[in-house]
């Protein structure tokens, strides 16, 4: 008989302990009567263990059923949403092993209440169905809760791009010349550059690059900037130096087809970004920069150009170092997608750093609070065609809340996609943490605003940038309104 899958194991058990329940036995009686021991019972009934066919044939007669059934695969109505999730393989694209969890863990806590984890599973499956969730959504949710564990800083990786860099005689002076990478992927890695590769594709123009495996050809949009270029091959180099076989062979990921591809196109995305930003000069000059007395966008973009780095590379690397070498872990970044000319903003990417912070993504299809500087920049980069960059500081105090944010935001046209524009903010908790290292957090020329999530749930009054009724807010006080007037009729 081959070896069974964990999957099998934990349907085989589940099925072996519905049915001694059925039958009223307790661990002991079924022991006796199948001549299997307590300590192995107890092991299958987990999934940990699948006997061989010979204890299968007592087990089964020793339940009033047989063989065939007891190995079927079925577990019946009740459990049908626990044999769904175990038969669709999804235990096993999840990432539990960055976690610390292990799968036969998993396997214990649903033998152990088969019942009303089936009821929390298919609540969820439901949930999935009613908010469109995909499989990739776990995949990225699950990068994000990786990355936040770790603090967003990973040693392995940077000491990979520095062993790179010496193996490979890189310049110590930044910016590295995009003309020197795509040399390295040339010479050392047999690629082929294509500088327009993408452009004669018009459904491919949201692209940066792909890559053809077969013939190694690394096919450009012709609209990249040398930065954006220098960017994706720093990436492709991570691909080869750190052997990260699974991946999308585009800039960008279009569908997570399994977790490790997801991985691992994070992990490039840490090395070409640490390539471009490497850590010691980088940590110095922000240190630099944190001490000026006031707040300088002037400052700020010259730090960023001083990298040549794009406004994501450069977050990137502040959401690296920040938490790790400034003690400063109560941060969150957000990057927001805004297509010009309407009033229609998307979260595309965002972290958070020691827990959920007030500003996220949010997937109810309501508006973002048009007070954070995040849309307000973008709103205004969409009025004014003649500008293409804009770098702002506002201090956020989240309306009901103690909670306070250095928030700074650089807001740009967006290449190559046309049509849209984009902000990143990076969001600080202003605490004595952020004072003792940042000396402009009480800058007075930083306008302080109070900001809220959205304009559904706010009550904030008279706000001249609503762009809808605080609909959640109003249903709360109907039902408050409704609770009371039951009360005065005691009947609550």
């Amino acid at each position: 008989m081959r070896a069974k899958t964990a999957n099998e194991r934990i349907i085989f058990g589940l099925k072996v302990k519905q049915l001694r329940q059925q039958r009223g036995f307790s661990f002991d009686q079924l022991s006796k009567a199948s001549g299997i021991s307590l300590s192995y019972l107890n092991e299958i009934e987990k999934g940990k263990k699948f006997p061989k066919l010979g204890k299968v044939d007592s087990l089964a007669a020793a339940l009033g059923s047989t063989t065939a059934e007891l190995t079927d695969g079925e577990l019946g109505r009740e459990l049908a949403p626990v044999s769904r999730l175990l038969q669709s393989n999804f235990l096993n694209e999840l990432p539990l092993e960055l976690f610390g969890i292990e799968l036969s863990k998993v396997a214990e806590i649903i033998a152990a209440a088969p019942l009303q984890v089936g009821a929390f599973i298919s609540t969820l499956l439901e949930i999935s169905r009613s908010y469109a969730l995909r499989e990739e959504n776990f995949y990225f949710a699950a990068l994000r809760s990786y990355l936040e564990l770790n603090a967003n800083y990973f040693p392995d990786l940077e000491q990979a791009v520095e062993t790179f860099a010496e193996q490979y005689d890189l310049p110590s002076i930044r910016p590295l010349p995009p003309r020197l990478l795509g040399e390295l992927l040339e010479d050392r890695f047999g690629y082929e550059i294509v500088p327009e590769g993408l452009d004669q594709q018009p459904a491919l123009a949201g692209l940066r690059s792909v890559y053809q495996p077969a013939t190694g050809r690394l096919l450009l949009n012709g609209k990249l900037t040398p930065v954006q270029r220098g960017f994706q091959f720093g990436k492709e180099l991570a691909f080869n130096h750190l052997k990260l076989e699974e991946r999308a062979n585009t800039s960008s990921i279009l569908k997570g087809r399994v977790f490790e591809e997801v991985l691992n196109h994070s992990k490039a995305t840490y090395f070409s970004v640490a390539l471009h930003l490497p850590l010691a000069p980088f940590t110095r000059e922000l240190r630099t920069f944190f001490q000026l007395p006031r707040w300088d966008a002037a400052a700020f973009l010259q730090l960023m150009q001083r990298f040549n780095a794009t406004p994501e590379m450069f977050y990137h690397r502040l959401t690296n170092v920040i938490p790790q070498f400034f003690g400063l872990r109560e941060l969150f970044f957000l990057r927001f997608v805004h297509d010009r000319g309407t009033d229609h903003f998307v979260v595309d990417k965002e972290l958070h750093l020691n827990r959920h912070h007030h500003p996220h993504e949010n997937g109810l299809a309501e508006h973002y609070c048009r007070r954070w500087i995040s849309l307000h920049l973008l709103r205004e980069l969409s009025a004014d065609p003649r500008e293409n960059l804009r770098i702002e500081a506002q201090r956020s105090l989240y309306y009901g809340t103690d909670d306070e944010y250095l928030c700074i935001t650089l807001a740009r046209t967006d290449y190559p996609r046309e049509g849209k524009n984009v902000s990143v903010t990076l969001g600080l908790l202003i605490s004595d943490e952020l004072r003792r290292e940042l000396a402009f957090v009480d800058d007075p020329a930083i306008p302080r605003v109070v900001v809220n999530t959205t304009c559904e749930r706010c009550p904030i009054p008279d706000c001249r940038v609503r762009a809808s009724p605080p609909l959640v807010v109003e249903k709360r006080e109907r039902y408050r309104a409704t609770k009371a007037a039951l009360r005065a009729l005691e009947i609550d």
